[in-house]
């Protein structure tokens, strides 16, 4: 495969075939909700941080650590490659001009699977929540296929509108998830928590990460930062991306990596070490979070927090069908989907054919699932969760190469550490990710080995797919092959309807 330079000329195209989406002003804030929106932080420290617990034990506490460590690494190259990549293409632009097209085009369609699949996951775990918070503070019993069309129009009008609209309510909904988490924590530590708060800081003592569990934990904890992608993907329609996408990438990682070891280290004070391992390993597990929020601040948080559960999963799907609809955007500029999808709002700049394909996907999948009866939960919210997140880590794990392979060929002033070694070192680790979510996958779906194996073979499909379209496109149609991934934002500024 013959990398492709970043310089290469831009393709001609056709007056009524769109270009680029409309510069809606995004600046760093609004890319750190977007990202931190979809890691979904009052979901993973309610509904993950306690198996991470029950799963690793005290060496939770470098549960979420140690994936920042590895994406900060990364993203140490990630943001040296962002000034160069000009277009909303994000990990499919990284990855061709780092390793080729073939490659290239097999990662969008991958990502297309995978932010797919997370979008359908989180609507269901949407209607999940909200159908147990509605029966438990109102009584009302409402069928979850309900709900999840509800958060489906949801999705679809906020992702019609205009970018900024989006933000705000992720804005919205992110401050709210942190704040319930910082009265129930800093009420918890000002009550002293249970026992000596002071012992538990024995949970940073790295010797726990030899605990036999705490690969199995990382399964469950590196999903918690899937999503900073966001960052790229929105490189059309930002201030300034050379400065906007670096800064808020490193934000984001940074923040969820604080917050969410910190949270973790305040389960812990708030039941005391063997308190919060017993917690975690009784079968209330899923209730951990709150049952300490009703202890330290009273049953209104943890109702509230309930509520908050909703809007959570909701803002999480918000983003990742975000995601999804600029990646159908791009590949449909491309011409690798038909050229409808890419199909551009004249009144608010918004891919609304990528909208309208990602919608479509989510009424199909919800859809057949309603009709066979399968559980939400069980089957819709886990199954979707697994190749989604998986996906997601393989992708950044391609990425990390793409960005050495980038590099090699001229540094561009750049240190060795920064484009050479950190992400090498940043590829290892992503790469011991994928290979433990493979290997214990029954962690995060809780399906039999059969069955696994059916929610992983989409994901080398649609890489394998990818490649073999290239290639033929290559063969077949050499010109539409060279215009692959030429589009630059900064050299085509018009909108079509």
């Amino acid at each position: 495969m013959t990398p492709t330079a970043p310089s290469a000329p831009h393709a001609p195209a056709q007056a009524s075939e769109p270009q680029t989406l409309r510069r809606a002003g995004l600046g760093t804030a609004d890319l750190v909700f977007f990202v931190v929106a979809a890691a979904a932080p009052l979901t993973v420290v309610a509904g993950v941080v306690p198996l991470a617990i029950r799963t690793g034990g005290e060496s939770a506490a470098y549960g979420y650590l140690v994936p920042a460590v590895v994406l900060i690494l990364f993203a140490v190259g990630f943001t040296a490659m962002s000034p160069r990549i000009k277009n909303a293409g994000a990990f499919y632009s990284y990855i061709t001009h780092g390793i080729g097209k073939p490659f290239g085009v097999g990662s969008a369609l991958l990502a297309v699977v995978s932010y797919n699949a997370m979008t359908i996951c989180l609507i269901a775990g949407f209607a999940v929540y909200a159908q147990n918070m509605l029966a438990s503070l109102f009584g009302l019993s409402v069928n979850w296929v309900i709900l999840a069309a509800v958060a489906v129009i949801g999705i679809a009008l906020l992702g019609y509108f205009k970018v900024t609209l989006g933000a705000k309510v992720l804005g919205i909904a992110l401050a709210l998830e942190v704040a319930v988490l910082v009265i129930y924590e800093a009420f918890m530590l000002g009550q002293g928590g249970s026992g000596d708060i002071a012992e538990t800081v024995a949970i940073f003592n790295p010797a726990v990460m030899a605990d036999p569990g705490f690969g199995a934990m990382l399964v469950l904890t590196a999903g918690g930062f899937i999503g900073f992608e966001a960052t790229a993907i929105y490189a059309e329609e930002v201030k300034d991306p050379k400065r906007t996408v670096p800064r808020a990438t490193y934000i984001a990682i940074a923040f969820l990596g604080v917050f969410y070891t910190f949270s973790v280290w305040c389960i812990f004070a708030a039941y005391g070490t063997q308190g919060a391992l017993d917690a975690a390993a009784s079968d209330d597990v899923a209730l951990l979070t709150f049952t300490s929020m009703e202890q330290f601040v009273g049953p209104w948080l943890s109702d509230f927090s309930q509520l908050l559960l909703c809007t959570s999963a909701f803002a999480a799907a918000l983003a990742f069908h975000n995601a999804a609809s600029r990646y159908h955007f791009t590949l449909a500029r491309e011409g690798i989907l038909p050229r409808g999808v890419a199909r551009i709002s004249r009144a608010h700049g918004s891919p609304v054919g990528g909208v309208a394909l990602q919608i479509a996907i989510s009424v199909v999948v919800l859809g057949f699932a309603a009709v066979a009866g399968a559980d939400p939960y069980l089957v819709v919210f886990l199954w979707s969760a697994a190749p989604g997140v998986l996906g997601i880590l393989l992708l950044e794990g391609i990425a990390a190469i793409a960005v050495v392979a980038f590099f090699l060929r001229d540094r561009h002033g750049h240190s060795v550490w920064r484009v050479l070694v950190a992400p090498v070192l940043a590829a290892i680790g992503l790469f011991v990710f994928v290979g433990l979510s493979v290997s214990q996958l029954e962690l995060l779906t809780a399906a039999e080995p059969f069955v696994n194996a059916l929610l992983l073979i989409p994901i080398p499909l649609a890489l394998v797919a990818g490649i073999v379209i290239a290639l033929v496109l290559r063969a077949r149609r050499p010109e539409r092959y060279a215009a692959l991934n030429t589009v630059d934002v900064e050299a085509d500024t018009d909108v079509e309807a």
